[in-house]
């Protein structure tokens, strides 16, 4: 145990190492950035606005791929076995970071956009496709401007451990903000669209080399120390 410290594992603490935050070789091929939207109606403006929000990101130089929902069936529903299921899988697995984007819909997300990341584990195996990656929130409403959907996307950010960036995007009566060819207008709603996906990428390539460093957590490095102890003295015995 450690001084004045009684009930920490002295085996299981560390101090912070400078070295793994600032890593001298850095990845240098493109931030890359799943989008994900919540609304199946033919002119979504949830899928228009991670367009919108896909055609920045290129711009900045990131590499995009959007996630169709069409066909993935509800949780529980079969297993995940599902193509569509093993797709979206692939998709997160294959990010570092993602953009989540829901119409608002009597006051929350959608159950298109709850199902998709229903069907994302904490774990595969010994992988967990979410720790650690960067993840920008935004919203579209039909009425007046809310913040329910982002908030409640940040709410499973957290519980998916992802990074959650600071900037979000809600972009009320969404249908007056997107023109004949389903193209944003110029306003100060598209410039938050741009400023967060900005800042999306920023966080990405300031966190993706060290998301490892940054999500290792003391309570887990005690448990796995326990756990080899125990299976150290059980062969111990035999």
């Amino acid at each position: 145990m450690i001084k004045n410290m009684p009930n920490v594992d002295a085996e299981s603490i560390k101090k912070t190492d400078e070295s793994k935050l600032f890593q001298g070789n850095q990845s240098n091929h493109p931030p890359r950035i799943l989008l994900l939207y919540g609304s199946l109606r033919e002119r979504s403006f949830s899928r228009l606005a991670t367009e919108e929000a896909a055609r920045v990101l290129q711009y900045l130089g990131a590499e995009t791929k959007t996630f169709d929902p069409l066909g993935l069936p509800q949780p529980d529903a079969c297993d995940e076995n599902h193509p569509k299921v093993q797709e979206l899988r692939e998709l997160v697995t294959w990010s570092e970071g993602m953009v989540w984007c829901s119409p608002e819909r009597h006051g929350s997300m959608t159950s298109v956009m709850k199902s998709q990341i229903d069907w994302i584990p904490l774990s595969i195996g010994a992988v967990r496709p979410t720790q650690g990656k960067t993840l920008a929130v935004m919203q579209v409403s039909g009425g007046s401007q809310s913040f329910n959907t982002v908030n409640q996307l940040r709410i499973l950010g957290r519980w998916m451990r992802l990074l959650t960036i600071p900037n979000q995007s809600s972009i009320p009566k969404a249908w007056l903000e997107f023109d004949d060819n389903n193209r944003m207008k110029p306003s100060s709603l598209y410039d938050r669209v741009v400023d967060v996906m900005e800042e999306l990428v920023k966080f990405t390539l300031l966190t993706r080399d060290i998301k490892d460093h940054l999500v290792d957590r003391y309570s887990e490095r005690k448990e796995s120390l326990a756990e080899f102890k125990k299976r150290i003295a059980q062969r111990s015995e035999e």
